[in-house]
């Protein structure tokens, strides 16, 4: 069953797109700002066909989603901004990454000499298709061929980029600047691998590529007011953003892009892979947080020499 299929059949999506995407915009009545939102990994439809190719069951698959971020920052589009969202899930294709990070031992086939089989995403089993999820556990059965990355590329990781440089560039056509929010959850401890394995993370780690994606103004509001509702709040440790925020943040074009990681035990059941108590505090502090940066002012964003 395709993506397109299993969109049009579920009760969850009641936004436009293709199958791949849901794009959510400020509703009649609502003034726009130039801020777009990013959820990439929030994507729970998964083809029949893949859960077939995998040896993992849909819950170990479903660890390596962002669970729920699309619905903890549902309220922006009344704030002004516009929601994209993917609909597929981030182990089937992974849309923040290059188009074609692949890892040539997942295939049956050469690879062709574009893919990029040498990032330290694709070493580590999380390429644009990947490998493992979160926890390390390998996803396949057997090997893929290439048509099959191919195919998932074309269905699902274009068009998520598509929507989301039209969302940019309608903000830029209507405002001169452009302002993203790229949103992202993390496990509360380090997982195998990483720098920070087995330690306990903050609540919130924000990302500019060490002030290489946004103007200072940006990472500075979203700081203060974090820091004021109380979290734990730190920069580009262990996350400094991933390829959409270094792919699309052009501060000097007047184009900002700015990550967010939210510990996933501030609002859900790790285990479960259930909101728990703190989750309508922390909708609640995020719909703040997507107002602050909606009134940053357009001229604080405009393009530097």
């Amino acid at each position: 069953m395709s993506i397109a299929t299993l969109a049009a059949e579920s009760p969850q999506l009641a936004d436009t797109g293709d199958g791949a995407v849901a794009v959510t915009r400020p509703p009649t009545g609502v003034a726009e700002r130039p801020l777009v939102l990013s959820s990439p990994h929030s994507g729970a439809i998964y083809p029949a066909d893949f859960l077939r190719q995998s040896r993992l069951d849909p819950t170990s698959l479903r660890r390596s989603e962002d669970c729920f971020v699309d619905r903890l920052f549902g309220g922006a589009p009344g704030r002004g901004a516009t929601l994209v969202r993917a609909l597929f899930p981030r182990a089937y294709v992974d849309p923040n990454r290059e188009p074609y990070e692949l890892d040539p031992t997942m295939f049956a086939d050469v690879l062709p000499a574009f893919a990029n089989t040498r990032s330290l995403r694709v070493l580590g089993g999380l390429g644009t298709i990947a490998r493992v999820v979160a926890d390390g556990a390998e996803i396949y059965r057997e090997k893929l061929s290439f048509a099959e990355a191919e195919s998932r590329i074309v269905a699902c990781y274009r068009p998520y980029h598509a929507a989301l440089a039209d969302a940019l560039a309608t903000a830029e056509r209507r405002h001169g600047v452009a302002l993203l929010l790229d949103c992202h959850s993390m496990p509360s401890t380090g997982g195998p691998g990483e720098r920070d394995a087995g330690q306990g993370r903050p609540d919130i780690v924000l990302g500019d590529r060490f002030g290489m994606s946004c103007v200072p103004l940006v990472i500075e509001t979203a700081e203060s007011l974090l820091r004021g509702l109380g979290y734990r709040v730190t920069r580009n440790d262990p996350y400094a953003g991933g390829y959409i925020t270094h792919h699309y943040g052009r501060p000097r074009r007047g184009r900002h892009a700015l990550q967010i990681e939210l510990n996933r035990a501030l609002y859900m059941n790790e285990t479960r892979l259930e909101p728990n108590q703190g989750f309508d505090r922390l909708q609640g502090d995020l719909d703040r947080l997507v107002s602050a940066l909606a009134a940053i002012p357009d001229h604080a964003l405009k393009p530097t020499s």
